[in-house]
């Protein structure tokens, strides 16, 4: 069995099918432990640390940071027994890291094997130990024999006598292919074509560069994530220099002061959800202005009781258990349209709606219904934190049943919601403002909020998706008393 292993990219979950490495945790040459972080990637719903498989000494990575890599990829390779010694790659048991690494020069004077017989060990597309091909990384096996150029002045070496006919017969046939290696013009060009590797074509894709426009700083002149970074960084570097225009100049509105941003990673997830969410659901959206003024003294309460001194309380600690109990009243509110019936489901996965730096995630608090008040302001902290840090796991972010955005954070008094694909309703929950407002019969400052409630109308029908809105504010109005009165 072969000491060294490929290490592909592993499916996070969810039927991901890429995920962008974000960090290299580890560089070649590092010697590693079993389940040791070696590499950040960033799937379409978290960023994630993923563990090595073996212990051993990283031998070789694959692609660079900022490479968007689909799902069993390899990735990086790792010599599980480092203590072996070194790694034979030809019968003459000369070791990998003696030998040269081959230049672009030297691949286009590649001679190709006879197509009758075997080809020899150590050859390239010759058999290797280990029951291995043996191929240059990146072309692929092929049945054919690298040969070097001579030195000046130098005595090229003497073949033996049974090799010499494999090597000479083929010399005539493989003349035409010798223009493989085109020369290059040194604008980054070969034979017409841009020279530039795929990682490179993609970042200037990214960023809106021409590679055509560029003039390559590579070898054989061809363009570098360098050369395209530069590129790109022009127009900027130049800007100043429109201060000294003309008070007559045109106005510009090219493309260099527009920016162009890469939709990809959460962002897209994100509006694949929403768009196939808004245009499959019909929404329908009611609003619902609560005094909460008592709400907001029974946490003062709580927050000085001794058990609690500890805990983060806020209001949107009370909305979620308000919404918890409005859903034991109203379990068709927790469902899911599955086409030909409705699956009700007796847990709720309540989502909390948090922006991030990386865009809007929606974690949930797994069987929330279930959690005293106090384990569920635990574990709403807990969810926080961890969304904050952006190390959200995809797990925690799937399985949602019912979700509640804060909007109120921003300062805003409530929205229309976009339900979440897969459940039937979706919370927002306004700014708590001091407001007029009328108060057993007086106008007095009240602690006021505003709450809209999105609902899928296929399942929830008017008079339901009312009744469970109310229920929501009277638990706000007065909790207290909602709790001795429904549980």
């Amino acid at each position: 069995m072969s000491r060294i292993k490929e290490f592909n990219l592993p499916d996070l979950g969810e039927g991901l099918t890429e995920g962008e490495i974000l960090a290299w945790l580890v560089k070649v040459g590092d010697v590693i432990e079993l389940n040791q972080p070696i590499v950040e990637v960033e799937t379409a719903k978290a960023a994630v640390e993923i563990p090595a498989k073996w212990a051993g000494q990283v031998r070789a990575i694959f692609h660079p940071e900022g490479s968007t890599i689909e799902v069993g990829t390899p990735i990086i390779s790792i010599d599980t027994d480092p203590g072996a010694g070194p790694i034979e790659e030809s019968t003459t048991g000369a070791p990998a890291a003696d030998l040269p690494t081959p230049s672009a020069a030297s691949l286009a004077a590649v001679d190709v094997a006879p197509a009758e017989g075997a080809v020899e060990p150590g050859l390239i597309g010759g058999p290797a130990p280990g029951g291995r091909t043996a191929v240059l990384v990146g072309y692929g096996p092929r049945t054919t024999a690298a040969k070097r150029r001579p030195r000046k002045g130098g005595v090229p070496a003497q073949a033996s006598a049974p090799a010499a006919p494999a090597v000479q017969a083929p010399v005539a046939p493989v003349a035409p292919t010798a223009p493989v290696v085109a020369p290059s013009n040194g604008n980054g060009r070969v034979g017409g074509s841009v020279l530039a590797k795929p990682p490179v074509r993609k970042l200037a894709k990214d960023l809106g560069v021409d590679l055509g426009t560029l003039t390559g700083s590579g070898p054989l002149g061809s363009i570098t994530r360098e050369d395209v970074q530069r590129a790109a960084a022009a127009p900027a570097a130049a800007e100043p220099l429109t201060v000294t225009a003309p008070a007559t100049a045109v106005a510009s509105f090219g493309a260099d002061r527009e920016q162009r941003i890469p939709v990809k990673g959460v962002r897209r997830l994100t509006a694949e959800n929403m768009s196939r969410s808004a245009f499959t659901a019909p929404h329908v959206t009611e609003f619902l202005t609560v005094d909460v003024t008592r709400a907001m003294k029974a946490l003062d309460r709580l927050r000085g009781r001794r058990e609690w001194r500890d805990v983060r309380v806020s209001p949107l600690l009370l909305v979620a258990k308000a919404v918890l109990l409005a859903v034991k009243r109203h379990p068709m509110v927790n469902s899911t349209w599955a086409g030909d019936e409705i699956v009700v489901k007796d847990y709720v996965n309540l989502g909390i709606a948090a922006a991030t730096e990386r865009g809007l995630i929606v974690p949930n608090i797994k069987d929330a219904g279930r959690l005293s008040l106090r384990e569920l302001a635990d574990a709403m902290t807990d969810l926080v934190q961890t969304a904050k840090t952006g190390k959200t796991s995809p797990a925690d972010m799937s399985g949602g049943t019912l979700t509640i955005t804060n909007v109120g954070v921003f300062g805003v008094d409530t929205g229309t919601p976009i339900l979440p694909p897969g459940e039937s309703a979706i919370l927002a929950f306004g700014a708590v403002r001091e407001m007029p407002w009328v108060h057993k019969g007086k106008v007095k400052p009240r602690h006021v909020t505003t709450l809209g409630l999105s609902f899928d109308h296929r399942i929830i029908d008017g008079e339901l998706g009312s009744k469970f809105l109310r229920d929501i504010g009277d638990f706000l109005s007065d909790p207290e008393a909602a709790l001795l009165a429904w549980t």
